[in-house]
């Protein structure tokens, strides 16, 4: 929806709705102002703001929060990053269960001619129940911790990829608005080519201007028209990508907050202090680091308990039999006993085992590989950081000056509207100034956008990201 007018004063425009404002980027509630016309303004604000809820009434309005939270509960990989970090917590679970009691029970008759006795020693028996703890064993205890420490960097890979989750959705969200946004300035600067084209066509039927100028201006009403075609197509590229992360049925429209926002408050450290701190934050909260340093501990463990394996381990066990004369074993025995309990402590001392030797040499080899990867680690962590703060710093300077550059290209629609309202400047002048704003105007938006994006990618650096969005 478009309302467009020119005046001595301010031109307003409204878009989906909305009224926009040009100088000084100020909101009005609902209402965005752009320029002001002194015999319009009244009857155009009333139209505003009877025509905006009329507006929202048709297309529901979506957050960003909103969007992330949806896409968390919605996303595949969220649910896929859960289930394997509960697998890991099963697996911690099975290998700390060797350190509880474990009670079996069974029964069973064997035929047997000759010295009661069953494959592997054991005496056949018609009720069976058996009792083992192991109570010291340095090889299977380290193993279950460093199985807890691999099951942390699940938890931790589980975080990421809810970062990752939060960072394309806001990231689909944002640039959606930025689209749509430049969608309604290019709609402004298709009308004034076409306008520009039309003064043209006339001044060469009067002979005062060479055809060519009539090419020259078709080729820049193209390229609008082209700019329009891909910005509107990226349009329908997010609308299908937020619905698939969101959940949101493709029935549903989607409407976005076209709010100025900054992240840059969410950042513990201002721009200007971040490249003294930034990299400590980083290295405190970054996964990739905290990972690496798990993997480290577990090998730690891991060789710590492979050079305990010389020392013996302790087991309780317990056994309940009852026998049966089925099986002579008054025949073999002086007595005969029907019930039959033990109960003790079994110890294994290893006297000469070769891979004990083996598996520590490989447990160091590994903790030293390991111990190498963190710092390997560190260093890539601090480099990329390190980049996205000089980054953020050049966008927020190219942000600058992108702002005065629209300023300064409202301002000289400003003047170019006097001067055609004093008959001092041509239909043709003051739409090639309006076509000069809008063209600021995008620039400005995709800068924006731009440093946006800079400032969630640094805040997930520093393990920040969560934060904003709760």
């Amino acid at each position: 929806m478009f309302i467009v007018f020119s005046s001595t004063g301010l031109d307003t425009f409204l878009v989906g709705g909305r009224l926009r404002a040009v100088e000084g980027f100020s909101e009005i509630g609902e209402l965005f102002v752009i320029r002001r016309s002194k015999t319009l303004t009244r009857w155009v604000l009333t139209a505003c703001v009877w025509l905006a809820p009329a507006y929202a009434q048709d297309s529901s309005t979506l957050s960003l929060r909103q969007a992330v939270t949806l896409a968390l509960q919605n996303s595949r990989d969220v649910k896929l990053a859960q289930l394997q970090y509960n697998v890991a917590q099963g697996e911690v679970g099975v290998d700390r269960a060797v350190f509880l009691p474990n009670l079996y029970t069974g029964s069973g008759i064997a035929y047997t001619s000759g010295f009661p006795s069953l494959p592997g020693g054991q005496p056949p028996a018609i009720f069976e129940l058996d009792y083992r703890q192991t109570v010291f064993n340095p090889l299977l205890k380290n193993r279950q911790h460093a199985a807890e420490d691999r099951a942390k960097n699940l938890k931790l890979e589980l975080d990421r990829v809810r970062d990752n989750v939060r960072i394309a959705t806001a990231s689909a969200y944002l640039e959606l608005g930025k689209v749509r946004h430049s969608l309604a300035l290019l709609e402004r600067e298709q009308a004034s080519s076409e306008k520009i084209l039309e003064v043209v066509r006339e001044r060469i039927a009067a002979n005062q201007e060479l055809p060519i100028e009539a090419t020259r201006s078709q080729l820049e009403l193209a390229r609008v028209r082209q700019r329009i075609v891909k910005l509107e197509d990226r349009e329908q590229t997010l609308v299908a990508e937020l619905h698939d992360l969101t959940g949101i049925a493709d029935t549903q429209s989607i409407e976005v907050q076209s709010e100025e926002r900054s992240f840059s408050d969410a950042l513990s450290v201002g721009t200007a202090a971040i490249q003294a701190q930034i990299v400590t934050l980083a290295l405190e909260n970054d996964s990739r680091v905290a990972e690496a340093e798990n993997e480290r501990a577990a090998r730690e463990k891991l060789f710590h308990g492979a050079r305990l394996s010389y020392f013996p381990t302790v087991d309780l066990v317990g056994q309940y039999l009852v026998l049966s004369k089925f099986n002579n074993y008054d025949q073999f025995y002086k007595t005969f006993e029907r019930n039959n309990v033990s109960v003790g402590v079994q110890i294994t001392i290893p006297l000469f085992a070769a891979t004990t030797a083996a598996n520590v040499r490989l447990a160091k080899s590994q903790l030293d590989e390991a111990q190498q990867a963190v710092g390997n680690q560190r260093q890539q962590v601090r480099t990329e950081v390190q980049q996205k703060a000089y980054s953020l710093r050049e966008l927020d300077a190219d942000h600058e000056v992108a702002r005065l550059d629209l300023q300064l290209a409202q301002e000289n629609l400003v003047l170019e509207q006097a001067k055609y309202d004093q008959g001092r400047a041509t239909l043709q002048e003051i739409e090639q100034a309006r076509l000069e704003e809008s063209d600021k105007w995008v620039a400005f938006l995709d800068v924006d956008f731009a440093r946006e994006r800079a400032e969630l990618g640094l805040l997930q650096a520093t393990g920040q990201l969560a934060q904003v969005f709760q």
